[in-house]
């Protein structure tokens, strides 16, 4: 079956080049964007309660521009003036460029790591002296505490925003032809909102092994998986996908 329509769970691009939109224009497709998750900051009160003192920590690990995010909320929230001297341990460039949103990036103490968490480890292990704040979701991957726990330094996990579950009730009339996931909290989603969803014709299109997991502990059908080395992106992946089967 040709694709005519792609669902993809996550917002919009913001930026004009996105390859999505390169993809609508070039394989005709019509792309929509929803996010089947969103992510709710806790409240300072909440915080407290976890014994979070900000004025302890020397340093701050930050793993998405979520983390940055939430990180400054509460940091005014608590009306806590965050010193210049902090340091900022940065997953990778995104996460690091995103922190400039706050801070003078050039008159900070920023180390930025390539792109696992991993990565970023010998730089936390060269500053093993500071006390870090790691200021996370609800759902940590367990990578993280297993590094740091690693490393033998002082840091303290702090659930600062959560995962939660979108509405997508105006969704149930409508269909796609190829359905796109990036995280299993995609696909928890999906039967969340409707619990007697049944493939059929549809395509689902996944990145990365755990999502993959989630959809066949659905008893669904992965379709269109990436990365491979063949295609290392989502967008060349339904790319491939779709001239194969449009051109038939």
């Amino acid at each position: 079956m040709k694709v005519k329509t792609i669902l993809v769970s996550q917002p919009e691009p913001k930026i004009e080049n996105s390859p999505y939109f390169d993809l609508s224009e070039r394989q005709k497709v019509k792309i929509d964007f929803r996010p089947f998750i969103h992510v709710e900051g806790l409240p300072s009160k909440e915080i407290r309660q976890q014994k979070i003192d900000l004025s302890k920590f020397t340093a701050i690990v930050l793993t998405s521009r979520n983390a940055v995010d939430h990180f400054f909320r509460v940091a005014e929230e608590m009306r806590f003036k965050v010193s210049d001297s902090m340091k900022y341990f940065c997953q990778s460039e995104a996460v690091a460029y995103y922190l400039q949103k706050y801070v003078v990036y050039r008159k900070r103490k920023i180390y930025v790591g390539k792109r696992t968490f991993t990565e970023l480890s010998p730089l936390i292990k060269k500053y093993k002296d500071e006390t870090f704040l790691l200021p996370a979701a609800d759902k940590l991957k367990a990578e993280v505490p297993e590094v740091l726990n690693g490393l033998g330094v002082n840091w303290k996990e702090a659930v600062f925003y959560k995962t939660v579950i979108s509405d997508l009730s105006d969704l149930e009339s409508v269909t796609y032809d190829i359905l796109v996931f990036f995280s299993p909290s995609g696909i928890d989603s999906l039967f969340h909102n409707f619990p007697d969803f049944q493939q059929k014709d549809t395509r689902i299109a996944v990145f990365g092994n755990t999502t993959i997991k989630a959809v066949e502990a659905k008893g669904l059908r992965v379709d269109i998986a990436a990365p491979t080395p063949e295609t290392p992106s989502m967008t060349m992946a339904l790319k491939k996908y779709i001239n194969s089967v449009n051109k038939k």
